[in-house]
């Protein structure tokens, strides 16, 4: 196994909100207690319901959010123990990001030369002739025209930029890239070439990739490994093919019953609790069917069963994907 890109130990995020009047602030716990690794050439699969934590980690990972606690290690390295001048010289030019919808995140008032060349100048890549023969390399890559160059973002598709989003992403050669729901603004049928390009590039390039989603099944399709986030909390991470022993895991899969093997399907009742004032214990035991007083009493310890890790007092049976 290679030496993790990005690895977080501990890492909790709590923000401050105002609420109920303007002296009271509460406490968002957006992200608690996060572990976990990410490395070159593996997909590493985030999923869970909307407000689950999932961008926040993606802001983690990528360093536009520093953690309230816990350490986050570029190469074995504090990440925000690292002389300013490193972080934004090594960090920056390792991992990069893909931002949901490339309709905001790209400048309007740019062509996508100007996009493309801008990381390029901001890190020195390079003379101008290697930078513009660079732009020519990053539109092939991810499969696009070379008068795409001259175009404004406003002329393209959506697959189009989104396809720009991922050049851009890849000017600097990242180790790592962060996709934030990539996919999750475009038409269903752009959305798989969106997702083959990620794959043919993880492939060819030695990629490591982050992909964050709430739909479990393409998440499944893509990742080698997947982490399944509830109410800020990572409650189970393993091979895409041997998930399941959570309880929530399991809920989101029955929407696909080939994958489980069997025909149940789970409904999940009630709210997903607050991120101000989450559950004692297990913050999944509001809405889960197998609860107990005993989950009450404590976030479960994590349980192992080779590289495959789950935090719950009654874990379902392993099952294994039929894809």
């Amino acid at each position: 196994m290679t030496e993790p890109v990005i690895s977080l130990e501990g890492v909790h995020v709590v923000h401050k909100a105002r609420s109920g009047g303007l002296l009271r602030r509460d406490r968002v716990y957006a992200l608690t207690d996060a572990h976990f690794s990410v490395r070159r050439g593996e997909i590493l699969g985030v999923v869970g319901e909307s407000g689950c934590g999932k961008s926040t980690l993606a802001k983690v990972i990528v360093g536009l959010q520093p953690a309230t606690e816990g350490t986050v290690r570029f190469r074995g390295e504090d990440l925000w123990s690292l002389p300013p001048k490193r972080r934004r010289a090594e960090f920056g030019e390792s991992v990069s990001m893909v931002f949901q919808d490339a309709s905001t995140a790209l400048n309007p008032r740019l062509s996508v030369r100007r996009i493309l060349r801008d990381p390029l100048d901001v890190h020195r890549k390079g003379t101008a002739a290697q930078r513009e023969k660079r732009v020519r390399e990053l539109l092939d890559q991810v499969g696009l025209p070379e008068h795409v160059a001259e175009a404004m973002p406003a002329q393209l598709s959506g697959g189009q930029r989104q396809r720009v989003a991922v050049a851009r992403a890849l000017a600097l050669e990242p180790d790592v890239i962060v996709a934030d729901e990539p996919t999750s603004a475009l038409d269903v049928s752009v959305r798989a070439q969106v997702l083959n390009l990620l794959v043919d590039l993880r492939a060819s390039l030695g990629l490591g990739l982050v992909f964050i989603s709430h739909d479990i099944q393409t998440v499944r399709y893509l990742a080698d490994r997947i982490a399944v986030m509830y109410l800020g909390r990572v409650v189970e991470e393993g091979p895409a093919d041997d998930v399941g022993r959570h309880p929530y895991t399991r809920a989101l899969f029955s929407a696909t019953p080939s994958l489980l093997g069997d025909g149940e399907r789970i409904v999940l009742s009630g709210p997903v609790p607050s991120a101000t004032h989450p559950p004692s214990g297990c913050p999944f035991r509001t809405r889960c069917w197998k609860a107990t007083d005993a989950c009450a009493d404590a976030f479960p310890s994590s349980a192992q069963g080779g590289d495959h890790s789950w935090r719950c007092l009654f874990p379902e049976n392993p099952v294994r994907s039929t894809l």
